[in-house]
């Protein structure tokens, strides 16, 4: 079997770049940085510097279409969460990540599908730096 795939760990700024991109499936530096304007005092050159360091790491794909740049997530939102949701549980609320997927689920924030890959994640073993589990 080959080995698990280590989960992204998203910024808090990369978090709110593919919330947008989880919502819309696709979209330009400008269009997501006209959607960040309310929460985010950023210059539109910062969104899409923040945007193209995504695509280094493998967590957008990028694609001119008629001289513009689009942006697609490649990561899901479960996976792409799931990080935060352990963090969260484990650091925060000091509880089981099952109780902290259950609030995704009374939320409305995921889907069931999404809820089930999320679980599934959860309980892969943590990765260490040096490859080991934790």
């Amino acid at each position: 079997m080959a080995p698990k795939k280590k989960l992204p760990e998203l910024s808090r700024s990369e978090l709110d770049v593919m919330k947008i991109l989880w919502r819309d499936g696709k979209g330009s530096a400008r269009e997501v940085h006209d959607r960040l304007a309310a929460s985010h005092d950023w210059a539109y050159s910062t969104t899409k510097t923040v945007m193209d360091r995504m695509v280094r790491k493998g967590h957008l794909a990028r694609a001119s279409f008629h001289g513009v740049f689009l942006y697609k997530p490649l990561i899901s939102k479960p996976a792409g969460l799931a990080s935060f949701v352990r963090n969260f549980a484990d650091n925060i609320l000091e509880m089981d990540y099952g109780s902290v997927v259950s609030l995704f689920a009374r939320s409305q924030a995921l889907t069931e599908q999404e809820i089930e890959e999320l679980s599934m994640l959860l309980q892969q073993p943590v990765r260490k730096a040096d490859g080991r589990n934790k």
